[in-house]
């Protein structure tokens, strides 16, 4: 029978997301979460004591994933992949950058969240408005490059843009 350690093991490298050691136990059917956080931690142990490409996250949960050294290969390998509501905000953003954020959320209302998860992949930035206590939110070069647009990306996408943002101002 295949220790609890490597299950848990199993359950981090399948699931793309933090998990909590209750939801781990759930998953592997584990009544003793104890047992669960013993194996976790004993897990946690041997990945930070090999020279390994992966580690194992516990800042809020955890997580299976590569270390940041080597992040530059996965990017190259795994292109960034959008919800289609992220990639709408994306495509209001692209539009009528730079934006307020708190312009943004007229158009898209989860603009906060997408914003987040836009800027940690490097498509967007954020930056003090004149003011000091608001954001303007604008395309970054990585945008440019991961949509293979060259020249003024202003007029190349206003048409389309305003196509797809016809249909699109509410979240899916």
């Amino acid at each position: 029978m295949e220790s609890l350690k490597s299950r848990i093991e199993a359950v981090l490298f399948t699931t793309a997301r933090v998990l909590q050691i209750k939801d781990i136990a759930e998953i592997l059917e584990e009544n003793d979460e104890n047992a669960v956080e013993e194996a976790m931690l004993d897990l946690i142990m041997d990945y930070s004591s090999r020279d390994s490409a992966l580690e194992i996250d516990d800042e809020n949960g955890y997580i299976l994933q590569v270390k940041t050294e080597h992040m530059d290969i996965v990017e190259k390998l795994c292109p960034v992949e959008l919800s289609k509501p992220v990639l709408k905000t994306l495509t209001v953003i692209a539009l009528k950058e730079p934006i307020r954020q708190a312009e943004l959320k007229v158009y898209r209302s989860n603009a906060y969240e997408h914003i987040q998860e836009l800027v940690e992949k490097g498509l967007v930035a954020k930056t003090r408005d004149k003011n000091g206590r608001s954001f303007n939110v604008s395309t970054t070069p990585k945008f440019a490059e991961y949509f293979k647009l060259k020249g003024d990306l202003r007029s190349l996408m206003k048409q389309d843009l305003e196509d797809l943002l016809k249909n699109s101002t509410t979240d899916d």
